[in-house]
């Protein structure tokens, strides 16, 4: 746990304890770690030989708007991803910040 230093009006410093997420920077921060990991997974798709390939690209084809290894599916795919981890890290982060609330 961090704590933080903050002024307020009853008392010179009041030192609380941070425990709470910040919706955004936490989606955002999802956001970021799944692109990455979206892009690792397409580099390492050109690797890949045979029927692996085939099932890797398979796995890819439930992105919408996929339909091969060129820019534009890797473009849909990304805006896909971005907005799928947007959401789940905005819900993880409230359902972690309403379970500290008594």
């Amino acid at each position: 746990m961090r704590f933080c230093v903050e002024n307020t009006e009853r008392s010179f410093y009041n030192i609380t304890i941070m425990g709470k997420l910040f919706l955004g920077k936490y989606a955002s921060l999802c956001v970021v770690g799944g692109e990455i990991v979206y892009t690792i997974c397409m580099i390492y798709g050109f690797f890949l030989s045979g029927s692996k390939a085939a099932l890797h690209a398979s796995l890819f084809e439930l992105l919408p708007g996929w339909n091969g290894m060129n820019l534009m599916s890797w473009v849909f795919g990304a805006i896909t991803v971005a907005l799928w981890c947007g959401v789940v890290g905005a819900y993880v982060a409230w359902m972690h910040n309403v379970s500290l609330e008594k």
